[in-house]
């Protein structure tokens, strides 16, 4: 339909192969840290202290801080709150999360509606998969049993073609809460925001990790042209960061109010979530719509 696809890169994966590559380029990173601070971000040498894993107090000067200290940032806190806006939106439900040992199910990524909730099948290895499930943000993961685990996957993924997932031992178990958030402006004096510390979406739309990448490429563009003299280069970050940022959103907002069942929801709710559903399968422009956007957009078209 648009002449791209999807790879499935394990955030682990992904946390491996950068931590390889700031090796070979000879740069240090520091594990097993505590009591980190960020300070004088409003000047033009910030600063960062941290406590190293044998005690020592260490303390580092830069010219820039870049706050990539994921969801729940201590960097975002540094925009004092009269200058902060924060976006958010709650949702009523969870995804319950298993890494299972057990053989792939099918070839592709399964996404599932059904009048029970929502599902996600994902694969990991040809031995190890991932699987979704909705449930309550309050449920408690240890008061599942491996019975009661297949038994809500399979009734979400039951269709007529007879569909069912292979099962196998549970090995890790977990409740995933999740909301769409964005905080304004990205960037405070000294201080610039990227990934998750700037904004977070329902991981429905798979657009999480993406849009981290984006925000760290565009923010290595300017930051080359303000450490070489043209600090008004970094007030452009923003806007080209949250372009970005606010279409994911959109996308991810639509995918989950999609495929997931609305507690208390009416049968008219579940009908019209149908049709939707039929619009986006059976029309061509439905199914582009959901290929650019599942698949995303090049850099520069939201530059």
């Amino acid at each position: 339909l648009v002449g791209e696809s999807v790879w499935l890169y394990p955030q682990t994966a992904v946390f491996v192969d950068l931590a390889d590559a700031r090796d070979r380029d000879g740069g240090t990173v520091h594990f097993g840290t505590s009591g980190t601070e960020v300070l004088d971000v409003e000047s033009d040498r910030p600063r960062m202290r941290w406590t190293g894993p044998d005690g020592t107090r260490h303390e580092v000067r830069a010219r820039y801080v870049v706050g990539a200290d994921g969801s729940r940032s201590q960097c975002r806190e540094l925009v004092p709150a009269d200058h902060r806006t924060q976006h958010a939106r709650e949702y009523p439900f969870a995804w319950f999360g298993i890494m299972a040992e057990a053989p792939k199910s099918a070839p592709e990524l399964v996404y599932a509606h059904s009048e029970h909730g929502f599902a996600l099948i994902s694969q990991r290895t040809e031995s190890v998969q991932r699987m979704y499930f909705q449930c309550d943000p309050d449920d408690d993961p240890a008061a599942w049993s491996d019975d009661r685990i297949w038994t809500t996957l399979q009734a979400r993924v039951a269709g007529e073609d007879g569909f069912r997932l292979l099962e196998g031992p549970v090995l890790e178990r977990t409740v995933l809460r999740f909301r769409s958030f964005v905080q304004e402006p990205m960037r405070w004096g000294s201080l610039l925001l990227a990934g998750d510390a700037a904004h977070t979406v329902p991981p429905t739309g798979a657009r999480g990790l993406n849009l981290a990448l984006h925000d760290v490429t565009v923010l290595a563009e300017v930051l080359v042209e303000a450490l070489g003299g043209t600090d008004a280069a970094l007030d452009d970050y923003q806007r080209r960061a949250l372009r970005r940022v606010w279409r994911a959103q959109n996308f991810s907002y639509w995918m989950t109010q999609l495929l997931h069942a609305a507690p208390g929801g009416s049968s008219f709710d579940l009908r019209r979530q149908l049709g939707e559903l039929d619009n986006v399968v059976s029309t061509r422009a439905g199914r582009t719509y959901l290929a650019e956007q599942y698949t995303g957009w090049p850099t520069r078209d939201t530059d």
